[in-house]
């Protein structure tokens, strides 16, 4: 069950667990403002303006456009603002043309959002202080990856896909990687997607004598081919991507089917109690505004350390109300955050929980 502190303990209880950070620190916040991403880089604002008001600090908010419009327009402005630092970045076009002006006056830069595995090599060979609190290009795969050769070593299994870019990219390198430690798929292959039904691919499946499947789709796909499975009494373990967190008000999941996404931090023990103290405010803790608050309190706890901040955040491990934060020497995060979720009861939780309920 989810912790809630009452208000007037919140001070005490809530945020005494996080270190000692430097007071007065400015950092700037980029984010969307306007259009269709709006409700993503509020949450970014609200999560990293919750964490800076914590410990003394300031937000300056700069707006992202998302197009080429933001040129070098945003770098002028976290300068203009002597912002020790940037976080938010949802989109590849600001952040490309701001990192080599931010890089020159020392100001690291911590997207939440931006995935692009050139735009990250390019600030590695640069020496750019550019992070990624993101996935990176290759982590939904690796946790798929390892979650098969840990649990599917003995079981005969089928990889496939529905003919988009991602997915296919996925699954082949998925295929690959397995194949390199001797694990051989049974059988491969591209479905049709976004079908009624899945009967005869169920029924095709069931041939094979496969017992567990990696599936590279969307959600309702999956959902559709467990309930067919189960009309069918086909036993089959699905294992999907990140795609199986989209919304979906057609078709039901099905109790047991598995997902490599990112897990809901707030229901995590470490985001439970900021959490709560968002709500106290009127803050839900959703989408990119834990994610933000972590960047905020990493940065915060590496400035008080003293010296060169990029230096710092990149040999730090930091407390964050998503676990621990700690950058490899590639920028990336060093543990995957991808985790292994099931659904149960309405939810996709992480594997080997309860679910509320019981």
């Amino acid at each position: 069950m989810k912790t809630f502190f009452i208000a007037s303990l919140i001070g005490a209880s809530v945020f005494s667990a996080w270190p000692a950070t430097a007071a007065g620190l400015t950092f700037a916040v980029v984010a969307p403002a306007d259009g269709p991403l709006a409700i993503l880089g509020q949450q970014v604002r609200d999560g990293a303006r919750f964490a800076a008001e914590a410990n003394g600090d300031t937000v300056v908010e700069i707006p992202e456009a998302c197009d080429e419009t933001d040129g070098d327009g945003i770098a002028t402005q976290i300068l203009a603002a002597d912002a020790v630092a940037a976080v938010g970045f949802l989109c590849t076009e600001g952040l490309a043309a701001s990192l080599p002006a931010l890089a020159e006056a020392k100001v690291p830069a911590i997207t939440l959002s931006v995935r692009s595995g050139i735009l990250m090599e390019d600030a590695l060979k640069k020496t750019w202080p550019f992070f990624r609190l993101a996935p990176g290009p290759k982590a939904e795969a690796d946790k798929a990856v390892e979650v098969i050769t840990r649990d599917w070593k003995s079981e005969p299994f089928a990889l496939i896909d529905d003919g988009t870019i991602h997915a296919r990219e996925l699954v082949e390198a998925i295929r690959l990687r397995l194949e390199e430690v001797g694990m051989k798929a049974v059988f491969v292959d591209t479905y049709r997607p976004a079908q009624e039904q899945q009967l005869t691919l169920v029924r095709r499946l069931a041939q094979t004598g496969v017992t567990h499947v990696f599936v590279g789709g969307d959600r309702t796909d999956i959902a559709v081919i467990a309930r067919d499975a189960k009309a069918e009494k086909v036993s089959l373990a699905l294992l999907g991507g990140e795609a199986l967190l989209g919304a979906d008000p057609s078709v039901p999941m099905t109790d047991g089917v598995e997902a490599i996404a990112l897990p809901d931090y707030a229901a995590l023990p470490e985001g439970q109690a900021v959490a709560a103290a968002m709500k106290a405010k009127d803050i839900f803790a959703e989408g990119y505004v834990l994610p933000a608050h972590a960047a905020i309190t990493a940065l915060a706890t590496a400035a008080a350390e003293g010296g060169d901040l990029a230096e710092k955040l990149a040999s730090g491990s930091f407390a964050t109300a998503i676990g621990p934060v700690a950058f490899g020497a590639d920028h990336e995060l060093g543990d995957n955050p991808y985790r292994l979720l099931v659904w149960r009861a309405g939810a996709f939780v992480p594997a080997g929980t309860a679910p509320e309920s019981e």
